[in-house]
């Protein structure tokens, strides 16, 4: 606010406006935008003129017809697929040993990972280590989900060693489980 110099009330100070674009401002936006659009156009006839000669290709300088590096075009596809989850849980069973530690690694292999469950199945070699694996599971969750991400791992499904394979073949009795139901 000023004062007024006649002694009157003081007068409300006028606010200061930005400048106005001169001409010349003016003319240089107005080019550019001109500059952009003509670029524009003549790229899409471009491309138009080398699609009609057989394909697009490539020339001196980089631009989006250029082929992508692999990595680059294996994370772009994981990502439009939304494969982020089961891609990172496959790093974490190339990594096993260092996660769950080498004596655990050489008796305890991860065998799958149900996306919607959100499980991991780990296979033992002995109820042993099955049971121990059981023992460690909350603790595995845990960590798993600290290096992948919060939830993404609800459960650690342990199963021990498989029994030998069920053979059927023509001299089986149908129903019969083998030798076993004989004896008890």
């Amino acid at each position: 606010m000023t004062e007024n110099t006649s002694g009157g009330a003081p007068e409300p100070a006028k606010p200061s406006k930005a400048p106005e674009p001169s001409g010349v401002d003016l003319a240089r936006v107005a080019l550019r935008a001109a500059k952009d659009a003509a670029r524009a156009r003549g790229d899409a006839a471009q491309q138009k003129k080398q699609a009609r000669r057989g394909g697009l290709r490539s020339g001196a300088r980089a631009d989006g017809r250029d082929p992508m590096a692999l990595g680059s075009a294996i994370n772009r596809l994981i990502t439009e697929r939304g494969w982020e989850a089961p891609a990172a849980v496959g790093g974490v069973m190339g990594r096993w040993p260092q996660i769950v530690g080498e004596d655990v690694a050489k008796h305890c292999v991860p065998e799958r990972y149900d996306e919607d469950e959100r499980v991991l199945t780990v296979r033992c070699d002995s109820t042993a280590w099955a049971t121990n694996l059981r023992l460690l599971a909350p603790t595995l969750v845990a960590r798993l989900n600290e290096d992948l991400g919060h939830g993404t791992v609800k459960l650690i499904k342990v199963q021990g060693p498989g029994g030998p394979a069920r053979r059927y073949g023509p001299l089986r009795a149908p129903g019969s489980t083998g030798p076993g139901d004989t004896y008890g």
